[in-house]
């Protein structure tokens, strides 16, 4: 008789942000906007900057360590870390690897993937497939980015809209039950790939004094596009990742979407005919924090006790490539 795979169970989740806080009319005092014109357009109201002595990794390890407390589980006992990240300490090595070595971790294998604001769930989906092969027993996904150390600080349309924090979750193997990841989709349209950007500092562009001197180490991005066709895309892949579950939208208990805008969060909701109280919104707290939105979203959702025993959660994002995901999760 054929075993069948056991599915992935989040274990316990944890998250951090930096306790710096911008606000709007901090930013009106550098660029030439409002806390009315940031809030109108895109819904945030504040978000967190990192100190200038720390790093990625430092963020990571944090919501990393509330996550495996939440679990239950030592270092010790974790067998594999993926990282999503856009934003690592250095260019190599991975994320991953300087947070297992500020972990303490030994025995365990280590690496990142870089999707930007869609990190996550890249992460998430390449755990769960390690852990129904039967490869490993269990795997920290983190999310984690510091974007503010590539704004331009003097672009209105781009540096209101980020924050930096960090996400994580422990997975592990369920008992073959009815809990755990029921399905998960990515997908990517790389003829977007300068739509949103960092046009400088890779081996197309290499760091010079010209490109230093004309910002291009900084995010650009085409918003009338990002929306355009991140609205329809993660519609449609939540609808299709939903199928593959045999689920209904009418199934779903709560949805985390990716915290980019609220703008696009409330379209999404309307195009999938589900009410906005049965949406998670924190980007009015921490504006758009990358890969780590989803993991902090649904970290504060589940310690506030929004999530209840049999609860369908779907969790869907966007980002730069473009690229896009979904994973539908029973808790």
């Amino acid at each position: 008789m054929t075993q069948t795979a056991p599915r992935s169970v989040i274990l316990g989740t944890g998250s951090a942000v930096p306790s710096k806080v911008v606000t709007n009319d901090d930013l009106a005092k550098i660029v030439d906007t409002s806390d009315e014109w940031i809030t109108t357009r895109t819904g945030i109201r504040e978000r967190r900057v990192l100190e200038d002595s720390k790093a990625t990794s430092d963020l990571a390890l944090l919501a990393s360590e509330r996550a495996l407390e939440d679990a239950g589980l030592d270092v010790g006992d974790l067998e594999a870390i993926i990282a999503g990240t856009c934003t690592p300490d250095y260019q190599f090595p991975s994320l991953g690897c300087v947070l297992e070595a500020k972990l303490g971790a030994k025995e365990v294998f280590s690496f990142d993937v870089n999707a930007a604001c869609s990190g996550f769930l890249n992460a998430l989906s390449v755990a769960d497939l390690f852990i129904r092969s039967g490869r490993i027993g269990n795997a920290l996904v983190v999310g984690s980015d510091v974007l503010s150390r590539y704004l331009d600080w003097q672009d209105r349309s781009t540096c209101i809209l980020f924050g930096d924090a960090a996400g994580a979750a422990v997975l592990g193997a369920g008992d073959n039950g009815d809990r755990g990841i029921l399905s998960t989709r990515l997908q990517t349209d790389g003829s977007y790939a300068e739509t949103l950007y960092i046009r400088a500092g890779g081996t197309k562009k290499p760091a010079t004094q010209e490109t230093v001197e004309n910002r291009e180490h900084s995010i650009y991005m085409n918003g009338k596009e990002v929306f355009k066709v991140a609205v329809r895309s993660m519609e449609d892949i939540s609808r299709r990742v939903l199928e593959e579950a045999g689920l209904g939208v009418e199934d779903v208990s709560l949805v985390v979407p990716h915290q980019a805008n609220r703008r696009i969060i409330a379209a999404l909701a309307a195009r999938l005919d589900i009410p906005m109280d049965r949406v998670v919104v924190n980007l009015d707290r921490y504006g758009n924090t990358s890969a780590a939105s989803v993991p902090v979203a649904l970290d504060e959702v589940r310690r506030a006790g929004r999530i209840a025993e049999g609860d369908i959660v779907l969790l869907n994002a966007f980002g730069a490539g473009f690229a896009w995901g979904a994973s539908v999760i029973r808790f």
